[in-house]
């Protein structure tokens, strides 16, 4: 067996927590705008599911501060690497905007932001329907974003399980990678 080092367990208990988070997120936010009759009680599902994710994110931006994560393999592209830092910049970027764009655009259509147990968060937009026009199309536009890079994150993770067999799947997973077959 390899030594190679995992991330902590906190750290994979939110990456795989929020990869289901985000899965769902995007299939309903798909399903609300296929259908009216379901739009409301999805909304009322999707709001909290994304401040779920913006508490989440900030706990796991905390975790990997003072967790780093493992190193990449050392004899990985630069590009790659260099892709690999980018795409998790843009991850949590786009998974620290996106529910505080649909906080602002739920403001802005002067709607009231409903937790679960009668919880009203503030308006964070002041009631503008051409406001609400444009973070409307932010959102959707920057949702479109994230799963391009979600479904690049896959396919990296994927590559890296199957095809380089380095260990950086292994890391996340948990489980710690076999050697290479050629491996003295």
């Amino acid at each position: 067996m390899s030594t190679a080092p995992t991330f902590v367990p906190l750290a994979r208990l939110l990456h795989w927590l929020m990869a289901a988070l985000l899965l769902a997120q995007l299939l309903i936010g798909v399903a609300m705008m296929a259908s009216l009759t379901l739009r409301p009680p999805l909304i009322a599902l999707h709001r909290p599911l994304g401040l779920a994710l913006l508490v989440l994110v900030v706990v796991r931006l905390w975790v990997r501060r003072h967790h780093p994560p493992p190193a990449l393999p050392a004899d990985l592209p630069r590009w790659q690497a260099a892709a690999a830092r980018a795409s998790h910049l843009l991850l949590y970027a786009l998974i620290l905007a996106l529910p505080l764009l649909g906080w602002a655009l739920s403001s802005a259509a002067g709607n009231v932001v409903l937790l679960p147990g009668d919880v009203v968060l503030p308006a964070i937009a002041p009631h503008d329907p051409a406001l609400y026009a444009w973070l409307r199309d932010a959102h959707g536009l920057l949702a479109w974003v994230l799963f391009a890079t979600v479904l690049g994150h896959v396919a990296a993770a994927l590559h890296h399980a199957w095809i380089r067999r380095d260990g950086v799947f292994e890391a996340m997973a948990g489980r710690r990678a076999d050697p290479p077959a050629d491996a003295g």
